[in-house]
């Protein structure tokens, strides 16, 4: 496989002595492979192993950090798909299970399966680009109900200092450490889960980063429950406030309607915007209508620049829809979801491991487009006849 050395490479001191760091890279390359279920039995096999005792180990029971590796990750894919364009995506996926003993397990939503459900709740941080999109970071959410049980943390080797944290929250600290590492992004998108947290708003506002979340349309344009609803305002947009955009290639060019509007400033707000100063930033409703049924309406609360266009908050909220696609493929291609472990260091340690095996796709298929680009020849040979145009 092209390229694996090079990334391997990048991780391979991050699992100190040579048994795990052996056992890692024949994890990463059963990940890859054309293995059906990539569990640990499935794995050993693929590994030349007659059990799985030895990859079992390696999630449960040998020594290295998942967040250093984590950090080697999110260094590559801002290397190789890094751009000014680029923005973080937060989103979620649910882990469905049997029993109650996984670590975070309990009967709640999971918008993978649109329904309430026995699962565990990943929460990703996935990082798009005109590139491409690669996922960078993620946590299991534990309910209250797990930390507010001590015993049962110990027995799914949860920290002891842990405490209770939304999903918000997890989000939060994801984009920190992004950030805090000079990913290369101006803007975020997540769903309604994390659009219409407030906190994680102003937290963001705080981090200077634009933002285009979505929000129910119940939701007032002020503050709190202040001004009228965002659907009320919708309703009386003239037909001229629509325009007919593509979310681009992160949404597979997918055309929706949608409008645009300022929002006024909110009480509390310094003179020149949300931060004041010179940089002046503003909040907009931005609101995505399908064509087929016009009451078919997703409404997004934005905050960014003063002159920030329309296309521009297209293409943030588009780039939902890649995160959406990564996380489809690391379970479908690299068996994100196949795992059998029930402790917490175990989840994120497969989790860890899947991410890679995921990127070095992402970053494969960058390479064989650029390949393939030149390869094709620059220019046509000139037609032997003259067409009427």
């Amino acid at each position: 496989m092209v390229g694996l050395d090079e990334l391997f490479g990048r991780v391979a001191g991050r699992f100190g002595r040579v048994e795990p760091r052996r056992q890692a890279r024949a994890y990463l390359v059963g990940l890859l492979a054309p293995v059906e279920r990539k569990n640990g039995w499935q794995l050993a096999e693929a590994a030349g192993d007659a059990r799985p005792h030895r990859m079992q180990r390696l999630l449960n029971d040998m020594r290295w950090e998942h967040r250093e590796v984590r950090a080697d990750l999110r260094d590559y894919v801002v290397e190789h798909l890094g751009g000014p364009d680029g923005v973080l995506v937060v989103d979620e996926t649910g882990f469905p299970k049997k029993g109650d003993q996984s670590a975070g397990v309990r009967r709640q939503y999971s918008g993978t399966a649109g329904r309430v459900e026995n699962c565990q709740l990943g929460v990703f941080l996935a990082y798009a680009s005109a590139r491409g999109c690669a996922l960078i970071d993620a946590e299991l959410y534990l309910p209250e109900s797990w930390i507010g049980d001590p015993a049962r943390c110990a027995r799914a080797g949860i920290p002891e200092q842990t405490r209770f944290a939304t999903e918000s929250d997890l989000a939060a600290a994801m984009l920190d450490r992004a950030l805090d590492a000079g990913v290369p992004a101006g803007w975020m998108t997540a769903d309604e889960t994390y659009g219409d947290d407030r906190e994680f708003r102003r937290h963001l506002e705080h981090r200077r980063i634009g933002y285009v979340l979505a929000v129910p349309g119940s939701r007032s344009i002020g503050p709190g429950d202040t001004g009228p609803r965002f659907d009320t305002v919708t309703a009386d947009a003239p037909a001229r406030a629509w325009k007919r955009i593509s979310a681009g290639q992160a949404a597979e060019g997918l055309m929706h309607d949608w409008a645009m509007a300022t929002l006024p400033p909110w009480p509390g707000d310094p003179p020149g915007g949300p931060l004041g100063g010179q940089d002046a930033w503003q909040r907009w409703l931005l609101i995505r209508r399908t064509i087929p049924d016009p009451q078919d309406l997703v409404y997004h609360l934005c905050f960014g620049p003063t002159g920030t266009t329309i296309e521009q908050l297209v293409r943030v909220a588009g780039a939902r829809r890649a995160a959406e696609e990564c996380l489809r493929a690391a379970k479908d291609e690299v068996g994100l979801d196949h795992y059998q472990v029930r402790r917490f260091d175990g989840w994120h340690r497969h989790i860890t491991l899947a991410m890679l095996a995921h990127a070095y796709l992402a970053v494969s298929a960058v390479h064989a487009r650029r390949a393939r680009a030149a390869r094709s020849p620059s220019h046509r040979p000139e037609s032997a006849v003259s067409w009427h145009l």
